[in-house]
């Protein structure tokens, strides 16, 4: 039997028959946690329980949970933890980029790299401009956030390493500033 339904009610409570072998607080947890972030899927094995968490249906999140049931033995497949697929960033176009001498303002989280507040408006920075400390550089979109790129130091702009509209990740060069 698979136990069926939106998750958004905080009243909602198994049976007294029925086991709970995940702990209802820890479900409402792991729901909330993928509110907030961009993984769509999920299962979780706990000895012969399996939770299977889908987002983005209409209607609320699914979840699922078998009954109890004797383990069936699976001598040629052994356990394996599942893991949550994370599509790797696109390779670099072209040849490896040298990259000048200066500091490095990096990304500081994953998210897609702005240069302009909108497509119609110029951009921040361009190659070549001088920038004081706490000048937006740049902002990367977040789950819905726009958050602005400081300068952390004083110089010029010597070089733009990500193009408007790119994918980033954490730790990722944005731009290279000379010190002046």
């Amino acid at each position: 039997m698979m136990l069926w339904g939106a998750m958004k009610d905080e009243t909602t409570e198994l049976p007294a028959d029925q086991p709970d072998p995940f702990g209802l607080a820890a479900v409402r947890v792991l729901l909330q946690m993928l509110e907030q972030s961009d993984v769509y899927e999920i299962t979780i094995e706990n000895g012969n329980a399996k939770l299977h968490v889908k987002r983005g249906q209409p209607g609320g999140v699914i979840y699922s949970a078998p009954l109890p049931t004797a383990p069936v033995p699976s001598p040629s497949l052994p356990a394996t933890p599942v893991t949550p697929f994370v599509q790797p960033p696109p390779a670099p176009e072209g040849p490896p980029v040298e990259m000048p001498a200066g500091h490095t303002i990096t990304a500081p989280m994953v998210g897609t790299f702005y240069a302009a507040p909108s497509p119609r408006d110029r951009p921040f920075v361009q190659e070549g401009d001088e920038v004081r400390v706490g000048d937006t550089v740049g902002i990367v979109e977040a789950m819905k956030m726009m958050n602005e790129i400081e300068s952390d130091v004083a110089g010029r702009v010597a070089r733009i390493l990500v193009k408007n509209g790119q994918p980033v990740e954490y730790g990722q060069p944005l731009m290279v500033i000379e010190p002046l």
